[in-house]
C-alpha cells in the first residue's frame, strides 16, 4: 500500500539537449521535461506509468541547474502534483496513472 504523498528534488542540467532550442540565449526547462519528472516520480512512488495528464499549469520557469521540489499527493484517487522552487510555485496539475 502506498503513502498519500511523495516528494523528490528535480533539476534539469544545463547540458540537457532540449535547452539550446528552447528560448535560445535564455534557456528554461520545457514543460514536457517537468511532466517527465512527474511521470518518473509516479513510477518511483506507485510503480505506475503516467496514463493521462488531466490538467497542468505552468506559472514560473525552471532555469537550467536550478533545483526544485516535486510533490505528488493522492486526492480522491487522482494524483495532484506541485513543483516549487522555495516559496515560488512553478507548476501544478493532476495526472492519472496506470499499471
Amino acid at each position: 500500500m502506498s503513502t498519500a504523498s511523495f516528494e523528490r528534488e528535480i533539476c534539469v542540467p544545463a547540458g540537457h539537449p532540449s535547452l539550446p532550442g528552447h528560448f535560445p540565449g535564455a534557456p528554461l526547462a520545457p514543460g514536457v521535461l517537468l511532466l517527465e519528472a512527474v511521470a518518473q516520480a509516479l513510477r518511483a512512488w506507485r510503480g505506475e506509468r503516467l496514463a493521462r495528464v488531466v490538467d497542468a499549469k505552468f506559472m514560473a520557469p525552471l532555469l537550467p541547474d536550478e533545483r526544485a521540489q516535486l510533490s505528488l499527493h493522492d486526492v480522491d484517487g487522482r494524483v495532484r502534483f506541485e513543483i516549487r522552487r522555495g516559496d515560488t510555485l512553478l507548476a501544478r496539475g493532476s495526472v492519472e496513472g496506470a499499471t
